[in-house]
């Protein structure tokens, strides 16, 4: 069993579809960031930098030692996960590189400037044009690496893995941001194909909840606090 401290971002996102897609037995406990619940000390003994997602693992391996494993950042996450079910990430040596090249370039860039986007999108107050033009032509500039990287190939690897998983989010809100992707039709071939044929009855549940603004719904395997 894995607690999952989820809220319906991009960043919960990530690790939703990698529970789903491993059919990993979980329960979703929501943290309500709007309400200040990442603050609280409970969750701040998994979580010490006060950001959701994290996961404590009660099934890990016995070279971890004895009782649960607590796991924070969303990148730690995603490896964690694929190294205990052996899925979604290569087991080639160079495999393994170029997948961990790719999570932390998502962790590192594009994730950020989306996130710092969106907040001058749709939090700031007032005007701050060279703030939204800087984050606006990083983002846009993000999406160009993920645009020649998939000219050539279906997924960011050889196969579907983790790497997607954590670009995939935050490309998906790409239009609420004000970046249309028309210029970059390889990321929206790629992101396209991920929600029609990998996503929609996976998490496509947890999708629509942001959509209302609501609570996190874990779906299949889940269940929710």
């Amino acid at each position: 069993m894995i607690d999952f401290y989820y809220w319906p971002t991009p960043n919960g996102w990530k690790v939703a579809i990698m529970l789903e897609e491993c059919s990993l037995e979980y329960r979703m406990i929501r943290v309500n960031i709007g309400r200040g619940d990442q603050f609280k000390p409970e969750f701040l003994a998994i979580s010490p930098n006060n950001r959701m997602p994290a996961i404590v693992d009660y099934d890990t391996p016995k070279e971890f030692g004895d009782g649960p494993l607590s796991i924070f950042e969303s990148g730690a996450i995603l490896i964690h996960l694929a190294e205990r079910t052996g899925r979604f990430m290569p087991q080639s040596r160079r495999g393994r590189k170029e997948c961990l090249e790719w999570l932390f370039w998502q962790v590192g860039n594009l994730g950020p400037m989306a996130g710092q986007l969106s907040h001058f999108v749709n939090y700031a107050q007032g005007e701050h044009p060279y703030s939204h033009k800087r984050y606006a032509d990083e983002y846009n500039r993000c999406l160009g690496v993920l645009e020649r990287r998939l000219a050539d190939r279906d997924f960011i690897l050889d196969d579907y893995s983790i790497a997607d998983m954590a670009s995939w989010p935050w490309v998906l809100i790409a239009k609420p941001l004000g970046q249309p992707l028309d210029e970059f039709p390889n990321v929206s071939r790629w992101r396209d194909m991920i929600k029609q044929y990998r996503l929609t009855h996976h998490i496509g549940g947890l999708l629509a909840d942001h959509d209302r603004r609501g609570v996190g719904v874990a779906r299949n395997h889940g269940r929710h606090d």
